[in-house]
């Protein structure tokens, strides 16, 4: 039977049973849940085979079969759930324990099991899970209870159902009540029990929250049940009936209210469940929202990390770029400023013909040159060290902790070491050297930028006097402010009208005569007066203002050649002299531009030479012959200039359209000092000759130097023994006595013994 609130419709396992917990679960203490269960059963088994064997016969009429149909019925269609507590009230519970008074411990004892196993079947019929394990557990704990509590009831008070027909009240209630505690006692110690073991929970706590409400329904029950077997045995039938009839009608009624509020109450549970379901779904979605948040976080950290690491690092070789070396850098001068020994060093390395590699091997090959060369870099470094890439070929080290400018050297020295020997790129050997720069980083410095700009300037010295390091010192700054200075200042200097030309002479040396002028490009400068041609033409070179220098001392010496020629009837075959830079021939407009100027001035073409470098031709010197062709076609005349000074090839000179060779003073010069260089200009005279190209020796400073010349065959001269470059002015009174120099020799008409071409070379090819 269980007790009468067995009936929950939620169990301690969330499953509906006879009683709360009933249902078996898979816990810890499985193995002590199994042998309870058993134990259980088995006593269930002999409480039944006892009720069975000794099952009173007489007691099988009509009265015992309308019992029995009554107490299924109820069983399965008058239950009725008491609202918020979740138990439920049967009238099969009260029919029961009227068995017990009536017919004693057999028939209550199976009546008690037959109504558990219809009523748990009922549950399941109505869609709630339960087990058959469950059902059976449910049904042994029932038939255990009323036995027990019959067996307890007889020998308290004997025969029970003669004490229910007896009039003795008080007697009758006693009975009901020992026979609810009782039973009560017995189910609800059976269910704790198996609860505990399930949930873990000490058995009083199960007992206290599950079992004690059930303690009133015992009651409440077996009080009805022996006022109805009290109205069964002394009120007549007919009232029996009606009382019945009335009773009914009550029931149903409550029964009818109990299950409006039953609705009432699952609505508000619905409602509540669908609000916790949207709870718990906004619980979820929130959770989900937070692991996605976590999720962008994380993206967002490792982005900012490789952020960083990109900010501070070179993408090619992963060495600290530009950025994070200027911090280290600002780092060790603060220190510097604490601390007043503090001291490191700052090496710049720039990679010498790295463009050579990468316009002539491809960009692939020169990115695993750089490779090759951060490897060898990051090797040879100290942990305290640190080397970084600032830019394509340039790298930086800090040698940190080292001031000795001996053991600076000596480390510049093993990275020259190093880095000469080959790369292996490509199944190619590649070779590079490393030009240097030294500044040592003390309290002098303030900014990083400073210490490394006067380490980039002591490279660029190395990579000038071609030594493998420079230790920079304050001198090169100044000389590279001053530089600077000249290039802003040289930007402004033709808008200013500041250049000026100054005018060298040119002397027939057989006649004597004066034949034309070198126009040579002076700066006037407003504060510094005239700066020497040694200090801006460089500049000028480095920054490209020589191309439009040039092209205004061009044209103003073309006007003044105009001007000259219609002044003095003797400068009809005046000859003038530009300089032209290497820089002009990547310009596409040159042979346009010596156009304009000539139909500008009006001046004939052959009246014009433009000097070249031999540097400035050889260069490029495909592109410069098509462009010396094209002037050519114009009527110019052209002459390479410095002749012997660079590094002519004889197979190119006889392409090159020429008309003049000029010898360089540094050969002149020397003429008087041995034979050596006399014979190298007594080689370029004949070299002309045989290349049918005239000659023009310049720095001629002396009379045996003039003598010398004349005797080798050198058609032209200038220099000081004639004239210094002069401005205007005087070229005009020069240009005035153009015979002025035929009395510079004792007799300048002493015949001139030219030597044969022959005598003058040892062979062409030996040259």
């Amino acid at each position: 039977m269980g007790l009468p609130i067995a009936r929950s419709s939620t169990s301690a396992t969330g499953k509906s049973s006879k009683f709360n917990t009933l249902r078996p679960k898979v816990n810890r203490n499985a193995t002590l849940h199994n042998v309870s269960f058993w134990l259980t059963i088995s006593l269930a088994v002999i409480a039944l085979s006892y009720s069975i064997f000794s099952f009173p016969v007489q007691y099988l009429d009509s009265n015992l079969l309308v019992l029995t149909v009554a107490t299924l019925f109820f069983s399965v269609f008058a239950m009725i759930q008491i609202p918020r507590i979740k138990i439920h009230i049967t009238i099969s519970d009260v029919l029961v324990f009227s068995a017990l008074l009536i017919y004693g411990v057999e028939v209550a004892t199976l009546l008690a099991v037959i109504d558990t196993a219809v009523g748990s079947l009922n549950f399941r019929r109505k869609g709630i899970e339960i087990s058959g394990k469950t059902i059976l557990l449910n049904c042994s704990i029932s038939g255990i209870s009323i036995f027990l509590t019959a067996i307890v009831v007889t020998s308290m008070f004997g025969d029970p159902k003669a004490v229910a027909k007896g009039q003795d009240f008080s007697a009758i209630a006693v009975l009901v009540c020992v026979m609810a505690g009782v039973q009560f006692m017995v189910n609800s110690v059976f269910v704790s029990i198996f609860t505990a073991i399930k949930t873990e929970r000490s058995l009083w706590r199960v007992w206290y929250r599950y079992c004690l409400n059930g303690a009133v329904i015992s009651i409440t029950s077996a009080l009805m049940a022996g006022a109805g077997v009290q109205a069964f045995y002394n009120i007549d039938s007919v009232l029996l009936v009606i009382a019945g009839i009335v009773a009914m009608l009550i029931y149903f009624t409550y029964s009818r209210y109990v299950s409006d509020v039953r609705e009432t109450a699952e609505q508000a549970e619905f409602a509540e469940r669908k609000r916790a379901e949207q709870a718990e779904q906004h619980i979820e979605e929130l959770q989900h929202h937070i692991a996605q948040q976590q999720v962008t976080e994380k993206a967002l950290r490792e982005s900012k990390e490789k952020f960083k690491h990109a900010a501070y690092h070179d993408s090619l070789t992963n060495l600290p770029n530009r950025n994070m070396f200027t911090r280290q850098l600002q780092f060790l001068l603060k220190r510097c400023q604490q601390k007043e020994d503090a001291r490191f060093a700052v090496l710049f390395l720039d990679l010498n013909r790295f463009k050579t590699i990468n316009d002539s091997l491809g960009h692939s090959t020169g990115d695993n040159l750089i490779l090759g060369v951060a490897r060898r870099l990051s090797n040879l470094m100290r942990q305290k060290d640190m080397v970084a890439r600032l830019s394509g070929d340039e790298f930086a080290i800090i040698l940190n902790g080292m001031c000795d400018i001996e053991d600076v050297k000596h480390f510049a020295e093993l990275i020259r070491k190093k880095l000469a020997a080959p790369f292996s790129l490509e199944e190619r050997q590649v070779f590079t050297s490393v030009s240097i720069g030294i500044a040592i980083g003390d309290n002098s410095y303030e900014t990083a930028e400073n210490i490394l700009r006067d380490a980039d300037i002591a490279m660029y010295q190395s990579k000038a006097s071609e030594k493998p390091y420079v230790v920079f010192d304050k001198r090169m700054h100044a000389h590279a402010v001053n530089l600077l200075q000249v290039e802003t200042d040289l930007r402004y200097a033709i808008e200013r009208d500041e250049m000026v030309a100054f005018y060298q002479p040119i002397i027939n040396l057989k006649s004597m005569r004066l034949i034309g002028f070198e126009a040579l490009m002076r700066w006037n400068h407003p504060t510094r007066g005239l700066v020497p041609p040694g200090e801006f033409i460089p500049v000028s070179e480095d920054t490209g203002l020589i191309v439009p220098l040039t092209m205004w001392m061009l044209r103003d010496s073309c006007q003044k050649l105009a001007d000259w020629k219609a002044r003095f009837p003797h400068a009809k075959d005046l000859m003038m002299s530009v300089n032209l830079s290497g820089k002009h021939f990547a310009q596409d407009d040159l042979v346009a531009s010596v156009k304009e100027v000539l139909k500008e001035t009006g001046i004939e073409p052959r009246c014009l030479k433009l000097e070249l470098t031999e540097s400035a031709i050889m260069d490029n010197a495909e592109s410069v012959i098509s462009i010396l062709q094209q002037l050519k076609r114009i009527g110019v005349r052209l002459s390479i200039d410095d002749f012997g000074t660079g590094y002519s090839s004889l197979s190119y000179l006889h392409r090159f359209p020429i008309d003049a060779l000029k010898i360089d003073r540094s050969f002149v010069s020397r003429m008087e000092s041995g034979t050596e260089n006399g014979e190298i200009v007594r080689t370029v005279v004949a070299l002309a000759k045989a290349l049918g190209l005239t000659v023009i020796a310049e720095g001629i400073e002396t009379i045996h130097q003039l003598h010398q010349l004349r005797i080798l065959g050198s058609e032209y001269g200038q220099g000081f023994l004639f004239s210094r470059p002069v401005p205007l002015e005087e070229a005009l009174e020069l240009l005035a006595e153009p015979d002025r120099w035929k009395n510079i020799m004792p007799d300048h008409r002493m015949p001139i013994v030219q030597h044969k071409a022959s005598e003058s070379i040892l062979q062409l090819g030996d040259v």
